[in-house]
């Protein structure tokens, strides 16, 4: 590639931001211009109002400017267009071809079994004639649907495209920003944040860079995210006046979001009547701390009319809660429910609560257990416009783990699963690890049994009356937003799975692909496509084969979680261990003879989980201690399972950057170079964790290696 080439293919993959002075572009992950080509240069009618309409005519008026389309926002004459973006209840038009296209879409309603309502979300796609039709109930569903035709780029205007109709089946998508407003001294600007500081926050005070608020909001409605809360769930006393004194800073920020459709959420702190109301408690029964909730609430939604709610982290890692009061977790939820009830909020109140003080010679206490014990037996208690926040696993995000419990023990309760898009134990964006694959197994899973109801059943409920999903976010003030621009794939993964948990990972995964690196902007689409799924589609397997074996977990340096350290959490209060000794390896988990959290799950699975003869390999060590002899399903015993799984992930990272060699000149090159540095990291890495991990375990069992490799 020569030097005009590359300026040619730099401008196709970068956008310049509306920033003042000398502020760096920023990386438009999945939205290059380039992808809106296709759109951008067709004539396009716009029909209908509302602050939403008006961010679609600006989206299609930037990319008919940049390739040659035209657009038109009616009311409007007698036009010939390609595609007409209409809100159903918006007034006919004198245009014959644009009213067949919108009674096409009505015939497609009819067609697909629903001549009713598309919902504040949906929308649906039809061709009439030469015409693509996209029709919607309300504007957020037409900025969906344009989103969804930069998605299908030319496909979206073949004559033969069947109709289609897309809803969201999850009402809440949600992400949580773990940003911390004053710099925390051990934590930083972001808590477990992997792509630099906060694009809210900055040394106390508002970061003021609202241009890039507006385009985060942008790459979160064109994936499905509609909500997100603003600042950290561990709530310190200048994060706490947000929701009083500082609630302008709050409002700015939803100001910024609210054109793509994004609610703001807040995280407060139970104990904000006795840090900001001055009262003497914060009893959620007490009638002065519940009238400090209902004005305090009023007040916030004076400022920011469509608030979504508040986000609590309580009794948990220090956080205060309704226990200091001797109340349970229902009675502290609905106390926020109650004030939020009347303007139509919701509190997502965090199912992370456990004993953060454990005895590491006490066997009996299992942190696995404690979301169940605290939570299941208050099933029914819990208001309406309460969602209880449940970790996908029963421990803390680990690159294995059982799907908690918890999601099928809460039948009256409103459930959100809650995932971790930012990587704090899958290789902090650092690592190449697509986790898709990974979230689409949890959310496929069947607690009752195969052929049962779902995760992503659970989380949708009734008429997508669920508490949804939820995921800790993973940008940044970062140039890629996300550090690793492959971890981009990620967040966008997240919204569209929150769209449709039922989606193919894999399917998600080639659409980020195609709108990050368009067709017309690579030197080979084709070698770039399969090159990228061949270092992605597999790669959180890679990930776990060089980490932690069969579910144990936590094998990682205290503090910052990078690396492995075998032995760091395994005489500490944290109640992560692994119990490794020289005869064996794994927790006991059973109800037989261990802590009983297998349990808690219903019948099918507690069989399963029982024993090792039938536990999942994946998850033997979560559940059973076992000798380094023991063999697993898969014909090999522990030992060597660990053993030959670390040198293959080895063997896997590094022919992931072998493979990324070959798109040398092909790709942006500053993608390509920051990819190059952080595999070179992940070999490093990789390397490290394979001899620490198999060093450690031929110390401990004896047992030499069957194939000879080096083991130190």
């Amino acid at each position: 590639m020569n030097a005009e080439e590359s300026v040619e293919l730099e401008q196709l993959m970068f956008v310049e931001e509306p920033m003042d002075g000398d502020d760096p572009r920023v990386h438009p992950a999945w939205l290059p211009p380039e992808a809106f080509r296709s759109l951008g240069a067709r004539r396009v009618l716009l029909h209908g109002e509302g602050l939403l309409v008006d961010t679609v005519l600006n989206e299609v008026s930037r990319a008919c400017a940049r390739y040659g389309g035209r657009v038109w926002h009616s009311p409007s004459w007698d036009v010939d267009v390609d595609l007409v973006l209409a809100l159903r209840d918006a007034g006919e038009l004198p245009n014959p071809s644009v009213e067949a296209a919108r009674a096409a879409g009505e015939a497609a309603l009819v067609e697909l079994g629903d001549g009713g309502t598309l919902g504040d979300e949906g929308f649906v796609l039809a061709r009439a004639g030469d015409v693509t039709a996209v029709l919607a109930d309300a504007p957020a569903g037409l900025l969906y649907g344009l989103f969804h035709v930069v998605r299908l780029c030319a496909a979206a205007f073949d004559p033969a495209r069947p109709p289609e109709r897309h809803r969201p089946a999850l009402r809440r998508r949600m992400l949580n920003h773990w940003d911390n407003v004053a710099v925390h001294p051990v934590m930083g600007q972001v808590e477990r944040g992997y792509a630099g500081g906060s694009i809210f926050w900055q040394d106390g005070r508002p970061r003021g860079d609202l241009a890039r608020v507006r385009e985060y909001g942008r790459l979160l409605a064109s994936c499905g995210v509609n909500a997100i809360s603003v600042n950290n769930v561990n709530v310190a006393r200048t994060e706490a006046l947000l929701l009083t004194e500082r609630l302008g800073d709050v409002a700015e920020i939803a100001d910024a979001l609210r054109p793509y459709g994004i609610r703001v959420h807040l995280s407060v702190s139970f104990a904000a009547p006795v840090l900001l109301g001055g009262l003497p408690t914060a009893d959620p029964l007490d009638e002065a701390v519940r009238a400090w909730w209902a004005a305090t609430t009023r007040r916030v939604y004076d400022r920011i009319p469509d608030f979504g709610g508040y986000l609590v982290k309580a009794d948990s890692e220090g956080q205060p809660g309704p226990f200091t009061y001797g109340r349970d977790h229902a009675d502290g939820a609905n106390l926020l429910a109650e004030a939020l009830a009347p303007h139509g909020g919701v509190v997502h109140w965090r199912a992370f609560v456990y004993n953060h003080h454990q005895d590491w010679r006490d066997r009996s206490t299992d942190r696995a257990r404690a979301a169940y014990d605290h939570f299941a037996p208050l099933d029914g208690r819990f208001r309406t416009n309460v969602v209880v926040q449940v970790k996908f696993g029963p421990v803390d995000f680990q690159t294995r783990e059982p799907v908690s419990p918890v999601l099928a023990a809460m039948p009256a309760t409103r459930l959100a699963v809650e995932l971790q898009v930012t990587q704090e134990y899958t290789g902090q964006q650092r690592h190449v690890c697509h986790l898709g694959p990974w979230w689409s197994e949890v959310l496929g899973f069947a607690p009752w049994g195969p052929g049962g109801r779902t995760i992503a059943d659970v989380v949708t409920g009734e008429s997508a009356a669920g508490g949804g999903m939820v995921a800790v976010a993973n940008v940044g003030d970062d140039l890629f937003w996300t550090g690793h621009p492959l971890a981009q794939a990620n967040l966008y993964t997240f919204g569209r799975l929150a769209w449709d948990p039922r989606q193919d990972p894999t399917a998600i995964l080639d659409e980020w692909i195609t709108l990050t690196f368009p067709p017309s902007a690579t030197a080979d689409a084709d070698l770039v496509r399969r090159t990228l799924h061949e270092i992605m589609d597999d790669s959180w397997r890679t990930y776990e084969r060089y980490t932690a074996p069969l579910g144990v977990g936590f094998m990682v340096n205290p503090g910052d979680h990078y690396g492995p350290g075998v032995d760091g959490y395994e005489y500490t209060r944290w109640g992560t261990y692994h119990f490794a000794d020289r005869d064996g390896v794994g927790v006991d988990r059973s109800r037989a003879s261990g802590t009983g959290f297998a349990g808690q799950y219903p019948p099918y699975w507690a069989q399963v989980y029982e024993s090792p003869e039938t536990c999942p390999d994946e998850l033997l060590l979560f559940f059973h201690h076992v000798p380094y002899g023991h063999v697993l399903h898969s014909g090999s015993t522990v030992i060597q399972h660990i053993y030959d799984t670390h040198f293959a992930g080895v063997e896997e990272v590094t022919a992931m950057r072998r493979k990324w060699q070959t798109l040398t000149g092909m790709i942006d090159p500053s993608v390509y170079e920051r990819v190059a540095e952080r595999l070179d990291e992940q070999v490093r890495c990789a390397t490290e964790w394979r001899d620490q991990i198999n060093t450690y375990f031929f110390r401990k069992s004896g047992v030499p290696d069957e194939r000879g490799r080096d083991i130190y």
